[in-house]
């Protein structure tokens, strides 16, 4: 059992709390940049989906693991910024220039759906952004002239320098790094006064703000990061399928980041890519067990969405900590063997006096 003690307040704030860390994380990164080496192009391109998706939950968590607020919309958010980088490529700018512009422009949107959507919380937030994404479905249906309509837009590989990403393990190298970039910026967010302001508006708005903290100019705030780490992630998924239409975004899409999140395990950025790799696994799962499953199940329509929902309402009535949380309990049984207590986890019906009298 490792035993670390602080003795700073920077101790608190540090990417790698001990060398262990950095010797763990240090062998996973070499085995992700090693695997085109060892597996074939099916399932590198199945990695790349992952990381995406990945990338696409960090962006929700931000949003709801972080500052509490809940999303069903996203899925306007990755269609904003797939089309953004496909329309700019299609014009000839440079994919060094149309990727970050599109996570600016999903960025932008979000401020600007953050601001009527401020004033709910709950069922009214995970609605107002449902309508959103209804919304963006639609003007992408409408709006022939720019986006195709249902005949939808080609997407062009990724160029970089000058070369062209044909290959899936180049693309997934690309994926690889974005992920990592991401990864460093959300821990580095958290870290900072952005982030505690956050997590304070997460643990009790009243709270935070009677020490000071602006609660619309942060919930804007995440809003907007969560939108424009989602928009790169679109961008991203604009190139791994090479086609967009307006049914690449639906309702299904939202309900699977917000079952990434949820399963993964909420409020940890482990739980995005452990949640990533849980969505990115289960489709295949599905269409294996339609091979054995009877034929009246097995060709059942919106069996996929229905496993989905049934899953995210399992881990929530039996495992509320995720796929990470469970993780943290396994470890922490081993490390305190044999003095760990079933109670351990036991959620505690505590309140702050000011949320007693909502």
């Amino acid at each position: 059992m490792r035993i670390l003690f602080k003795t700073s307040y920077n101790d608190d704030i540090k990417l790698m709390p001990h060398g262990g860390y950095l010797f763990w994380y240090g062998l996973l990164l070499i085995a992700a940049f090693a695997a085109p080496l060892v597996l074939d192009d099916f399932y590198i391109g199945e990695l790349a989906q992952v990381l995406i998706f990945a990338i696409a939950g960090l962006g929700l968590m931000v949003l709801v693991g972080y500052s509490g607020q809940v999303s069903l919309g996203h899925a306007a958010f990755l269609a904003i910024g797939a089309y953004t980088n496909a329309l700019l490529l299609q014009k000839g700018i440079p994919f060094l220039i149309t990727f970050p512009v599109a996570g600016i422009v999903s960025a932008l949107a979000g401020a600007l759906i953050s601001l009527p959507a401020n004033r709910m919380t709950g069922l009214y937030l995970a609605i107002a952004t449902l309508a959103f994404a209804i919304i963006v479905e639609q003007v992408l249906v409408r709006w022939e002239s720019v986006t195709g309509g249902f005949q939808g837009v080609a997407v062009d590989a990724p160029g970089l320098f000058g070369y062209q990403l044909w290959n899936p393990w180049q693309f997934y190298l690309l994926c690889l790094v974005v992920l990592i970039l991401v990864i460093f910026g959300v821990l580095n967010i958290l870290r900072s006064p952005t982030g505690r302001a956050m997590v304070a508006i997460r643990d009790s708005e009243i709270s935070a703000q009677s020490m000071g903290v602006n609660i619309a100019k942060y919930k804007t705030v995440a809003f907007a990061i969560s939108a424009g780490i989602t928009g790169l992630a679109g961008a991203l998924m604009g190139h791994k399928f090479n086609y967009l239409s307006p049914d690449t975004f639906n309702i299904i899409i939202s309900i699977q980041l917000l079952l990434m999140v949820v399963v993964g395990g909420l409020g940890s950025v482990h739980g995005a890519i452990f949640g990533a790799i849980f969505v990115g696994a289960l489709p295949q799962a599905l269409a294996l067990a339609r091979d054995v499953l009877p034929p009246a199940i097995a060709q059942t329509p919106g069996l996929e969405p229905g496993i989905f929902g049934l899953i995210m309402v399992l881990f929530i009535l039996f495992e509320p900590l995720g796929l990470y949380g469970r993780w943290r309990k396994i470890k922490l049984y081993f490390d305190i063997f044999p003095l760990y207590r079933k109670a351990t986890f036991k959620r505690q019906k505590a309140y702050l006096k000011t949320e007693r009298m909502k």
